[in-house]
């Protein structure tokens, strides 16, 4: 297998990693000052967003506890989210956080507005991806007087998601003015840089399971790509047990056998979805912390949303977003103070006297009181807190450039044109055949939403007017470059049909790379 890291057995460490700065800088309050200003060098400079909805009332709880903690923190507070598609920034992110985010490489940040469904850019998605955190990094923990209807204290669950490519590229067309399409992107070079992470944060944790859950049995190009680079990056963890899982059983699983697991690896909508499930074990998104890990920056947040709902009330619960921090201080090598507030944190709820409203109801306390004793128990463990000894995670470099995976040899066997046709399928088929004649090609299948419907089958289909019609070259001929004779191929159908896209049919050292419709022989 490609091995896309330049230097495999040469890691980095996450916070040993120089800081570019910028002619600019921000005080504590936000504001620009000269780069002559007063900088204590023994601090690191974080970005710091406060986000939308609770996100202020989590961050400022959040800062008020890291501070008290003694930790070597400077903030720089910058906006995104809500207030700034107000002012016409489809992006959702300030060019100044950019900058901040670009010159301290480190960013807490609370929850952010995302537009749903009216064609605005997420600004969740635009930091992950402008900044290339690969990996999501979702902890799910048990913690005492939390109520967990399935799961309980001992869980203790790691979900590491891919997080850039998979669905969430987000690269979709209408077909149709009635079918649209998503792109799901699956590459080498992404699963290997997250199964990595996986393993190595497994290491940096002592622990010692990796489950890798897909859904390979169905997408066996995609899905089957992120298994088959999964079993060939655990041999070089001979330490470390690795098993494979279809995601749906590990769903089931996660609730009826939470304890089986220890690190889970996956591509980034299952990894979306499982992560919130397994919330779910150990009272909620309310005690969900996370890390998006890149090689250059590291974003840290709650996995829960803004919940405007009670935005403003002081009834907000800032565990999360406490937790999400202890990972940041990890992450900055700052692990005396993470360790202070986890127990401190730990205490507060073993202890019971100050729990939040969302776990003890109408006699929990609010935010700042919460946080207020989170402070007061500093120096405290809990005696249900469970003791890890924590490592920082080793990054192994990657390569910037283009990984191109050669083969031996490539052929085109045929070609995959995506039509759009209110014709019924016999007389779409026929008409096809027709234009066919006289050419490389052959008709060999038509398709209506993956399900073959020409040649006739038993099939009881409810077609749209998106056509997938594969075209064979005859005789099973295969070219090692078939372009004239596509090209040729859409000049016939130009005129007699609309098309959208064109999908080559490609074997690579003799293995398809394409699929077969349900029911195509």
């Amino acid at each position: 297998m490609p091995n896309v890291f330049k230097h495999s057995a040469d890691f980095i460490t996450n916070h040993a990693r120089p800081r570019p700065r910028n002619r600019k800088e921000y005080n504590r309050e936000g504001t620009h000052e000269p780069m002559n200003r007063i900088h204590d060098p023994a601090k690191k400079s974080v970005t710091l967003i406060p986000g939308d909805g609770i996100g202020p009332e989590v961050i400022q709880a959040t800062r008020r506890i890291v501070n008290a903690a003694g930790a070597r923190i400077e903030w720089e507070e910058c906006e995104a989210g809500a207030r700034v598609f107000a002012k016409g920034l489809e992006t959702g992110v300030a060019p100044e956080t950019i900058d901040s985010i670009h010159r301290t490489r480190v960013a807490l940040k609370g929850p952010l507005e995302t537009q749903a469904g009216s064609g605005g850019k997420s600004a969740n998605v635009t930091l992950r991806k402008m900044f290339e955190t690969y990996g999501n990094i979702r902890p799910v923990r048990g913690m005492p007087n939390v109520p967990a209807p399935f799961g309980g204290e001992d869980v203790d669950i790691v979900v590491v998601r891919e997080n850039i490519e998979d669905l969430y590229a987000a690269i979709e067309h209408m077909q149709t003015p009635g079918v649209a399409q998503g792109l799901k992107l699956i590459t080498r070079k992404g699963s290997e840089k997250i199964i990595r992470l996986a393993f190595e944060f497994a290491r940096a944790e002592g622990r010692r399971l990796v489950h890798c859950a897909t859904k390979a049995n169905i997408m066996k190009l995609t899905e089957g790509l992120f298994k088959r680079v999964f079993e060939d990056v655990a041999r070089e963890y001979p330490d470390i047990e690795a098993r494979h899982i279809i995601v749906d059983n590990c769903a089931h699983k996660l609730i009826m056998k939470p304890r089986d697991f220890d690190i889970i690896v996956t591509t980034n909508m299952n990894g979306d979805i499982l992560s919130d499930l397994s919330s779910a074990l150990v009272g909620g998104l309310g005690f969900a912390p996370s890390a998006n890990i890149g090689n250059e920056v590291a974003l840290f947040e709650a996995v829960h949303g803004t919940a405007p709902d009670i935005a403003g009330q002081d009834i907000a619960n800032p565990t999360a977003l406490i937790l999400s921090a202890v990972m940041m201080l990890r992450h900055l090598g700052e692990f005396e103070p993470a360790s202070r507030i986890e127990n401190a944190l730990f205490f507060t709820l073993e202890e019971g006297r100050a729990l939040t409203r969302d776990v003890a109801g109408a006699r929990g306390v609010g935010t700042r009181a919460f946080t207020d004793a989170v402070i007061a128990n500093l120096g405290r463990e809990a005696q249900s807190c469970v003791r890890r000894e924590y490592h920082p995670i080793r990054l192994p470099p990657v390569s910037r450039e283009p990984v191109l995976v050669k083969t031996s040899r490539r052929a085109e066997t045929g070609v995959d044109v995506f039509i759009e046709s209110g014709l019924e399928t016999e007389a779409l088929g026929k008409s096809l055949e027709w234009l066919c004649e006289g050419t490389p090609w052959r008709l060999k299948m038509i398709s209506n939403r993956g399900t073959k419907v020409y040649p006739p089958s038993r099939a009881l289909s409810d077609c749209v007017d998106q056509w997938r019609c594969r075209f064979v070259l005859r005789n099973g001929a295969a070219l090692d470059d078939a372009e004239p004779a596509i090209l040729e191929l859409l000049r016939r159908l130009h005129g007699h049909h609309r098309w959208m896209h064109i999908e080559k049919l490609q074997e690579f050292d003799g293995v398809p790379g394409f699929t077969k419709a349900q029911e195509e022989e």
